[in-house]
Formats: C-alpha cells, structure tokens, sequence
C-alpha cells in the first residue's frame, strides 16, 4: 500500500474516532524505523482545532511521548521543506541555465545539480515525515546554499535552530487540544 492509500485509510479512521469533528490534515511520521504514526488536525464546529495521533493500525495513541516524538519529527520536517529556499526552485533552475548558456561561470553546474538535489529530496506530496528525510532536505539545502555563495552564513541553519521553539508551541497546542487522556 502505498502513502496515499494509507493516509486515506488513517483519515477514514480518525474520522470515525472524531465523533463528528472533520479532520483537516493528516501528516505522515516515521519518528523511528518501523514506528509509522499519523498526526491528524481536527476542525471542531466553532472553529477550534483539536488532535489525535494515530497509529499504522489507525488506534488512537495515548502514550505522551510516542504522540510527541510524531509531532516533533512532522512539525520539523514541514518546517525544513518551508525554510529549504526562500523561492521557487523551478525559476532558479531555470535562471541558472540562462546563466550557463550565457555567461558559463564556474560552479554553475554544481548549482544546477545542487536545485536538482533539493527538488528530489523535497519530493511530491505526501511525504513521510522521518528523521532520515529531515538529514536529506538539509544536506541538499547546505549544498545549494553552499553553491549559491559558499562564503555566507547558512539561512536554512539558521531557521532550523529556532524550529524548536516552533515545535514546542505546536505541542502544547497538540496536548491542550488532544482528543483523548495522554498517558505518562
């Protein structure tokens, strides 16, 4: 079954445990190999929004940590893939063959494999959330950054430093809007 088909059958089931609530999204997280867990957003009928994550089996998760560490690893990749580059990847790359076909300046090959490299990390929607795929969309951002203008400080770095002040506000939001007891 492929990411499509299991993120419909999880939202088919977050749907019947929602007790009438749409469910609005659904984020894929791997946060560890083989412990697949599916963070689902709810819109209650006067516009709030409440949580559950699930797990591969569709059950509900109570346990604190297991719901967290898939929050933590879903909220940090949707930052990395927002905070990659600052642009449309597609007219860079497209600017960048202008450049070589023009001007050929050093290094231009290496950008256009590096907007080639990102593009495939970032992948299509739905992607599954992991710490893997976080290395991968940071790697290729370094190495864009880096072929862009080796000599300046690290944007993509610098935002995922403060990513985690993000996460935490998201979890509070998660834990306060949680749709069952959390356990530990």
């Amino acid at each position: 079954m492929g990411l499509v088909e299991e993120i419909e059958r999880v939202a088919e089931a977050a749907e019947a445990l929602g007790a009438g609530a749409a469910v609005t999204a659904v984020l894929a997280a791997e946060p560890a190999p083989g412990r697949r867990a599916y963070v689902c957003a709810f819109e209650t009928g006067d516009g709030g929004r409440t949580w559950l994550v699930l797990d591969a089996e569709g059950q509900a998760l109570t346990d604190r940590r297991a719901a967290r560490e898939a929050v933590a690893i879903a909220a940090l990749c949707e930052i990395a893939e927002e905070v990659s580059f600052p642009g449309d990847l597609d007219e860079l790359r497209s600017q960048l063959v202008a450049l070589r076909i023009t001007e050929g300046p050093e290094g231009i090959a290496e950008a256009e494999a590096a907007v080639g490299e990102l593009q495939r990390a970032l992948g299509a929607a739905p992607t599954l959330a992991s710490p893997g795929r976080l290395d991968e969309i940071g790697q290729a951002s370094l190495r864009l950054e880096r072929a862009l203008d080796p000599t300046a400080a690290s944007p993509f770095a610098a935002a995922m430093r403060s990513a985690q002040a993000v996460v935490d506000e998201l979890w509070r939001d998660v834990e306060r809007g949680y749709r069952l007891p959390l356990d530990g």
